[in-house]
């Protein structure tokens, strides 16, 4: 199903909730946009719904309004602990979003209750919350609501409460996907009950996805929303009010074009995206000194329990500047996003079209920009071709100022900052290495003497990639790092008492010697060889003699015991040689030798 058209929420061909209707005017949206007046009249009429449209369409109200409508319409009131509705999604930032939306709504109805299921909060602390509230609705992520079925010890019987659910989305399906939680979402769907509803809502269709419609949707209605003014023929992949531009530069002047883009954006609210959760942490501290006056939020997927207040901290922003990772590339609604800046390339060329829709959203206008490398702009024909995503050359960064000596003066002046250099620096060349494109992200074609002065590094870390290559074109600090000392002075003093460990053991060497393992593994064979050698013998009808029982039965018992920890190795050693030379032992020894020559 295509549909182009957007109207008023009264032309819609089934009547929507008064209530609701004072909330979309109140939050002042008027109209409707393509994929909510496809997919509401779908999901209040009971069909199951497989919707794919581009980012920042409005799928969110798409979903949030049908789930309201269905609960209002059930036969039988739901109890404070049935589940009525449930909203799965990839990433705890949409999951937070998502439940502000709904929160607007329910409002007005206070007969229904939510939760939000998210990781980086206590998981008790969401059983209790649930215990003593209940909840109609719950929006979840997929790890926290799989780990909630599983705490019936803890007292919640999530899988008793879900029988009632009528509504089922899953947001950023294919995100969903992406970020392996299919091993999840199977466990999840085997808990709830065939006869529902379900809603699957993504920017783009995969083969995975597929298998997800075939196994959660009842004959779906499949609806693929194009905007305004897009040829029947093309695949939009981007905002068509969306500008989006490219940039070369060599690495040695890729920073320094950055700071000198945002230093004249200051006043506009910009999304900077880099490949790895390390590079986010130390440019993003290099930013906070550099750009002044301007607040520089960094949100990475390592971050645990800070991660939603600087999201909320950053969207409350009217201007400003937030470093992250693609963590932040799906399905998230920052309000005015001027500009969406890729400082490197993402990894995939599907995750470069999800940045591009962090702006231009919802008819707004909106930039995005990528930085390049000269060996990398063939990238740009690239998507263009594979994505449909083409982009203009904007010219190169006005006013642009050498801000590297600024930053390994940052890195002189705390080693928490050298450190973050040479893991940010790693991470980069490892990431690069793994590019989903390779013919054009080449890591042979890398210059790592240029690089390392882009990552103003103070010297080359050591990793396999540097190994056995020399680097003329790159000078080396002439201050040992190894002095460079910490800030934080707590973190000096613990850096200082291990380098202090060392120096001390060889001063003042351990007495006693500790035999190693492979020691152990001999003596263990050597009596494992005096068993077989005795088998061999019985098996071949030797006379093996009582004595000679013995003295293999009690070298079993000191092996055991030796394995046990109940003696020394030294004692072991001592009691297995200081045994009487028997005929038979010697024969054993010598027997064992030539049998394994």
């Amino acid at each position: 199903m295509d549909n182009t058209t957007d109207g008023t929420w009264d032309s819609l061909p089934v009547r929507l909730n008064e209530k609701i209707l004072e909330t979309l005017a109140e939050l002042k949206f008027t109209h409707t946009t393509p994929v909510q007046a496809a997919c509401i009249p779908l999901f209040m009429s009971n069909k199951d719904v497989a919707a794919e449209a581009v980012t920042g369409s409005g799928k969110t109200l798409a979903f949030v309004i049908p789930i309201i409508e269905l609960l209002l319409k059930r036969e039988e009131k739901l109890k404070k602990m049935q589940v009525g509705a449930l909203v799965i999604t990839p990433t705890r930032e949409l999951a937070l979003q998502i439940s502000e939306v709904m929160e607007q709504f329910i409002q007005k109805f206070p007969q229904f209750t939510q939760i939000l299921l998210i990781g980086g909060s206590n998981p008790i602390e969401d059983v209790e919350k649930f215990k003593d509230k209940g909840a109609n609705i719950v929006i979840a992520t997929p790890g926290r609501l799989e780990d909630m079925f599983r705490r019936k010890s803890d007292g919640l019987d999530l899988a008793c409460s879900v029988k009632s659910l009528d509504v089922l989305v899953l947001d950023e399906a294919d995100r969903l996907l992406d970020m392996g939680f299919e091993a999840s979402l199977n466990t999840i769907l085997g808990y709830l009950p065939k006869q529902r509803r379900t809603g699957l809502f993504s920017a783009t269709q995969t083969q995975e996805l597929e298998k997800l419609v075939r196994a959660g949707l009842r004959n779906p209605v499949r609806i693929t929303v194009k905007e305004k003014g897009v040829a029947a023929t093309a695949v939009q992949k981007t905002p068509s009010r969306l500008s989006n531009y490219y940039t070369i530069c060599r690495a040695e002047d890729k920073f320094n074009s950055l700071v000198a883009f945002l230093r004249q954006h200051k006043h506009e609210k910009n999304l900077v995206f880099f490949s790895t959760c390390a590079c986010v942490e130390y440019y993003g501290r290099a930013l906070e000194i550099l750009v002044k006056k301007v607040p520089v939020h960094c949100i990475h997927g390592k971050m645990k329990h800070k991660r939603n207040k600087i999201f909320a901290d950053f969207r409350a922003l009217k201007s400003g500047i937030l470093v992250c990772t693609d963590v932040m590339a799906r399905g998230i609604d920052i309000p005015d996003v001027n500009w969406v800046l890729q400082y490197d390339p993402p990894s995939s060329a599907s995750a470069f079209v999800h940045r591009c829709g962090r702006t231009a959203r919802i008819g707004n206008q909106g930039n995005a920009l990528v930085f390049l490398l000269p060996m990398e702009e063939s990238y740009v024909n690239f998507l263009s071709i594979n994505q449909k995503c083409p982009l203009q050359q904007m010219p190169p960064v006005n006013d642009v100022v050498d801000v590297l000596p600024k930053v390994q003066a940052m890195s002189l002046a705390d080693r928490a900052m050298f450190d973050r250099s040479m893991r940010a620096f790693v991470s980069y060349v490892q990431a690069y290495a793994k590019h989903e494109c390779s013919l054009i992200f080449r890591i042979k074609d890398l210059d790592f003497a240029t690089l390392a002065r882009g990552f103003a590094l103070l010297r080359l870390p050591k990793m396999p990639e540097l190994r056995g290559k020399t680097f003329p074109d790159f000078t080396e600090t002439t201050v040992d790092t190894d002095t460079i000392r910490y800030k934080d002075k707590n973190r000096e003093k613990q850096r200082q008492k291990m380098l202090a460990e060392p120096r001390e053991e060889t001063r003042f060497p351990r007495k006693n010697f500790i035999k190693n393992k492979s020691w152990s593994k001999q003596t263990t064979k050597k009596v494992r060889r005096r068993k077989m050698a005795a088998k061999r013998k019985h098996n071949e009808g030797s006379d093996v003699d009582e004595e000679d029982m013995k003295e293999l039965l009690n070298d079993t018992r000191l092996l055991k015991k030796l394995k046990k920890g109940q003696i020394s190795e030294e004692d072991f050693e001592k009691q297995i040689t200081n045994e009487p030379k028997s005929k038979h032992k010697t024969g054993l020894s010598h027997g064992g030798s030539e049998d394994n020559a």
